[in-house]
């Protein structure tokens, strides 16, 4: 398995922090977000990574040969050259193309933005399927990347949920969603061609698109599992206040 992290965005709204580093760049606890995700996803026994760099890229890119060593992984650095005028969907289409061209294994998708509690990067991990982690816990607002699912179908255990996706986006009535994309998804290797073509698609309507619309399409010709967080603590990374959040969270879980 593969850890994609993309890590190729300006983080305009953290400035003046992000001036000089890109945000994944940002230290907590003297530890940049993008080791502590890659810690995650060794702790989750993924040993291979791409990092799709572009805001700063040669600070991330001289950076990663040390956690590479620090961990014993291999590290695939992709550079987005247009970060400034495209979004997530170009980053991870550079990525998934690469997986797809030299046919290699299920990747586990991450915005390089997150913090997460570790046990969430286990769960989508172990996940059968090509899957998507739900937060169904967390109180909705307007900037929550909300989805509505059709024809949920729960495991056991009320972890996991099955169906085709109706809808996604921040618009969405808040009642109507089933919760909120956290930006952590994975692709299985046999669904990678499809989630390609649907992703060049998003590209030429317009290369400002989320990936995450990628998975609308998915779900109506391959099953996807809704892992739920179910209470697990996360956040991502947009503005200061989110910033001020994730050193509370990271004090929560680390200590």
């Amino acid at each position: 398995m593969i850890g994609v992290i993309l890590s190729a965005g300006m983080g305009t709204r953290l400035m003046p922090l992000t001036k000089e580093i890109p945000k994944t760049l940002l230290e907590i606890n003297e530890i940049t977000l993008l080791e502590r995700m890659i810690k995650n996803c060794v702790n989750a026994d993924i040993r291979k990574f791409i990092v799709v760099v572009g805001y700063n890229k040669e600070k991330v890119i001289d950076l990663c040969p040390e956690i590479a060593e620090k961990y014993d992984i291999e590290i695939e650095i992709i550079a987005n050259e247009k970060y400034d005028v495209t979004n997530t969907s170009v980053s991870t289409y550079l990525a998934s193309s690469f997986i797809e061209e030299n046919e290699l294994d299920d990747f586990i998708l991450i915005n390089g933005d997150n913090v997460v509690d570790p046990l969430i990067i286990s769960r989508i991990a172990a996940s059968f399927n090509t899957g998507m982690i739900i937060d169904n816990f967390k109180e909705l607002n307007e900037e929550s990347f909300k989805l509505i699912i059709d024809d949920e179908s729960f495991n056991e255990e009320k972890t996991i949920a099955n169906g085709k996706i109706n809808s996604i986006g921040k618009q969405l009535d808040i009642p109507s969603s089933t919760g909120e994309f956290i930006g952590i998804s994975k692709v299985n290797c046999d669904d990678v061609p499809q989630f390609n073509r649907i992703l060049e698609r998003l590209i030429e309507e317009d290369p400002q698109n989320y990936y995450d619309y990628a998975y609308k399409d998915l779900s109506e010709i391959k099953t996807i599992d809704f892992v739920l967080t179910n209470g697990l603590k996360w956040t991502e990374i947009d503005d200061l206040a989110d910033w001020e959040n994730a050193q509370k969270l990271v004090k929560e879980l680390e200590g």
